[in-house]
């Protein structure tokens, strides 16, 4: 029973270490400067045609 211990810990440790990581990356990439520019740009109304083949 205390053996598996010895493979949790680390494990557990591990996966908190990588977590941290990937937020840490996230918030200093640049993932988190406008969170409303995303949402605002489906909002905006865009009518050029460019790109759009309608036939």
């Amino acid at each position: 029973m205390l053996e598996i211990l010895y493979i949790l810990l680390p494990v557990s440790v591990l996966i908190i270490l990588m977590i941290a990581a990937i937020l840490w990356w996230a918030v200093f990439s640049g993932q988190y400067d406008d969170p409303e520019q995303s949402g605002q740009s489906v909002l905006d109304d865009d009518d050029s045609t460019s790109g759009r083949s309608d036939g």
